[in-house]
């Protein structure tokens, strides 16, 4: 296998499958260190799939994977883990532990739990704490947290692991606005401070567009498109990619690429979709451009 230079993570024919259902159809893909990534696709496409086979937690049938350069299949367990770190979509709650006892394993990578934690593995912990907004919150038992608390704890895990590559499968499950913002903010904020290569699942276009260098379309376990947020918003790629018609649209404070669904008929039948006066607003602006 030929090593692929300048990339965190690489596909090379890469067919995937659970018993006789094949996921995954031969794909090929590279991620670019330092960058993140977005996969945007329909329920079911293969997202949570390719993430899991990315981070050696789902066998390929065929074709191979590589991290960091490496082939998948060199590392030994601890030392991908101090490479790569995973957030899975959905995740068992533990009995009986503090948030901060959660965050700590995160920290197994680096010695285990017979050596005990070292100074660099609380301020690492601390750190993690602070970045998903839980640090009042250390000494919670993790049963007693809402659902979206209990999704950035497990984020906090996975940034104590500090691995140079971040995989999230679908980060905001739970979170309402005001917090799904705060934690795409800061590992943003991580990519560009330290690097970090970050490849997530997002089902928001717009935060996917606004929050990732590149995003990745897919469609019945294969690739469609990959490129710049601003290409891959093009409704060609989008009515390809989810069969629904879309428009592309420029966020009216930044000029960034957005998307918005695109309705077909006159006034009178979409009409049925929405409040009247939003409607009477919408159709009397179209006529005053018109003229």
């Amino acid at each position: 296998m030929t090593k692929t230079q300048g990339a965190a993570l690489a596909a090379h024919s890469l067919t995937v499958g659970y018993r006789d259902h094949v996921v995954l159809h031969g794909l090929n893909l590279t991620i670019a260190a330092g960058r993140v990534t977005a996969l945007c696709g329909p329920n079911g496409c293969g997202k949570s799939t390719l993430l899991r086979t990315l981070a050696g937690l789902q066998p390929a049938l065929s074709g191979s994977v590589e991290v960091d350069g490496k082939p998948l299949a060199s590392y030994r367990r601890r030392a991908l883990a101090r490479t790569l770190t995973m957030l899975a979509q959905f995740n068992q709650i533990p009995s009986g532990l503090t948030v901060r006892e959660l965050v700590a394993y995160g920290r197994y990578a680096y010695g285990g739990w017979l050596r005990g934690l070292s100074r660099a593995d609380h301020a690492a912990i601390d750190e993690a704490l602070v970045t998903s907004g839980l640090a009042d919150d250390a000494a919670r038992d993790v049963a007693a947290l809402s659902g979206g608390e209990r999704q950035r704890a497990w984020i906090a895990m996975a940034l104590a692991q500090q691995a140079p590559i971040v995989l999230l499968d679908e980060p905001t499950t739970y979170l309402d606005i005001h917090h799904q913002l705060d934690i795409l903010r800061e590992l943003r904020r991580l990519n560009r401070e330290r690097g970090l290569t970050i490849v997530w699942v997002l089902h928001d276009l717009n935060q996917a567009a606004a929050y990732s260098d590149e995003i990745v379309l897919m469609r019945a376990g294969r690739i469609i498109a990959h490129g710049s947020p601003d290409a891959m918003l093009d409704p060609r790629h989008l009515n390809e990619t989810f069969s629904v018609p879309m428009l592309k649209i420029a966020h009216p404070q930044t000029g960034a690429p957005m998307c918005v669904p695109a309705y077909e008929g006159d006034a009178a039948q979409i009409a049925v979709e929405f409040n009247d006066k939003v409607l009477s607003a919408s159709v009397s602006t179209s006529k005053d451009l018109a003229a």
